[in-house]
């Protein structure tokens, strides 16, 4: 850190280095550096609404017995490219993939079930029943739009060690519950599909190929491409004109085993019988080629084009693909940021918490010195409340503005006055009765206590 009292003024013995690249002489101002495009800063008040979210999010986890993880942001690129598959557009296009000082390449993290995934064998967790969630910043290089952005951040929950349809439903319930919380369960709807196990899903693929095959010149160029490394990814096309040609074209359902078809019915059977509604989209499959039998996608048509809130599924082969014992899994993954601009679009989302339950307010030097040790006695006896002490100054009419904006129920006013009486002065901010009264700071604390409760 330079020192700010350090002169500028050079000496003849002293010589002014020559400018290096990109240095910018004070005469010429200084550069404004921005955050970087699609990384973006969170400010208050919608921190606030942030902070709502996340602890409603670990407050229902912990209801339903899941536990906290918490996972680097930066791997080994190839964690993503034998999980996520070489041929997703995550790996082809989107990935944040650089070279270290040791030449190893990394990346910062697309996602988190890899990471996850990656956890569990590393520390030897599988395959005993796991249930685990995390969230934080994940990074794509993708356009910039609304509610999609190159840093996002994801909520993850996944489950380990159980293959049956139930955890499958639990998932979705729990999420669901989310939702009711939240007070959006009106604007989210849940679709749901299975993509069946590898044999399944082999049948279907060659029907499929052959299929899009014989219709190959009516497909988009990124279909056509498609058609060769990741056919399925195909159902998931954008183009109005792919999704025209698609509406004849098999489906996953025809060609489950069935083994898969009893656990998609088995699943089906639980939500109905919990009165959960959805549809069943034939064309969903995630964007993920770890993905085997349940998909699903909790979807709004509040966002415009990202109208995926949540989406997951089962992937029962990764923990093995990645060098652990064979382990059953399933999860999902929520985008914060989306579920934020849906909060915001509510009259009855959460406003910003007040920055103070009480303000102390303080005229004269001995006064100052008196208020900020009256307040750390009064947060050693009152724990949960929000206390401020100005410290910026001015009359105690200022001040007193300051904490009517602050938020604060009461203020406690410190003068000269109550520094020699050993005494303080409360005024209720809120309410009816705003009349001053005097306590002694022996008793501030109690008071103070007895006002907010």
């Amino acid at each position: 850190m330079l020192n700010a009292s350090t002169s500028h003024a050079s000496t003849p013995s002293q010589r002014t280095p020559a400018p290096t690249p990109g240095y910018q002489p004070e005469t010429q101002g200084v550069k404004t550096i921005r955050s970087i495009r699609g990384m973006n800063d969170i400010l208050p008040p919608e921190t606030s609404l942030w902070q709502y979210l996340e602890k409603q999010v670990a407050s229902l986890l912990a209801e339903y017995g899941y536990r906290e993880i918490r996972l680097p942001v930066i791997e080994h690129t190839e964690l993503f490219q034998n999980s996520i598959g070489e041929s997703t557009d995550i790996v082809e296009k989107e990935m944040y993939s650089f070279s270290d000082r040791n030449g190893d390449s990394l990346t910062l993290r697309p996602e988190g079930t890899a990471s996850c995934v990656r956890a569990l064998c590393q520390h030897h967790l599988a395959p005993a029943l796991q249930k685990l969630w995390y969230q934080g910043p994940m990074f794509r290089h993708e356009r910039p739009q609304h509610g999609r952005q190159r840093q996002f951040h994801q909520l993850g929950v996944e489950v380990f060690g159980v293959a049956s349809a139930e955890v499958d439903a639990e998932l979705l319930l729990l999420s669901a519950r989310l939702w009711r919380r939240l007070g959006l369960e009106k604007r989210i709807q849940l679709q749901l599909n299975s993509l069946g196990d590898g044999e399944s899903r082999q049948h279907y693929r060659e029907a499929l190929v052959s299929w899009l095959s014989a219709r190959e010149a009516a497909l988009d160029d990124d279909s056509r491409r498609r058609l060769r490394n990741n056919p399925l990814r195909i159902l998931d096309s954008k183009n109005p004109q792919t999704q025209s040609l698609l509406e004849d074209a098999p489906v996953m359902a025809d060609f489950l085993n069935e083994e898969a078809a009893a656990h998609f019915d088995r699943l089906r059977e639980i939500l109905d019988a919990n009165g959960l509604v959805y549809t069943v989209n034939h064309r969903l499959v995630r964007g993920l080629d770890y993905y085997n039998r349940t998909v699903f996608e909790w979807v709004t048509e509040a966002l415009g084009a990202q109208g995926t809130v949540c989406g997951g599924g089962r992937y029962d082969t990764l923990v093995q693909q990645f060098g652990g014992k064979a382990t059953p899994a399933a999860g999902f993954a929520a985008g914060l940021e989306r579920l934020v601009l849906l909060l915001q679009q509510l009259q009855q989302s959460p406003l910003e918490e007040p920055l103070a339950d009480v303000y102390f307010t303080a005229v004269g030097d001995a006064a100052r010195v008196c208020a900020i040790t009256l307040a750390e006695a009064v947060r050693d006896q009152l724990d949960g409340y929000n206390i401020l002490v100005n410290c910026e100054g001015g009359s105690f009419k200022s001040q007193l503005k300051k904490a009517d904006k602050s938020g604060a129920r009461l203020a406690v006013i410190i003068g000269e006055r109550e520094v020699a009486a050993r005494s303080a002065g409360i005024k209720p901010l809120r309410g009816e009765s705003a009349e001053q009264f005097s306590v002694a700071q022996s008793e501030l604390a109690a008071r103070l206590q007895g006002l907010l409760a």
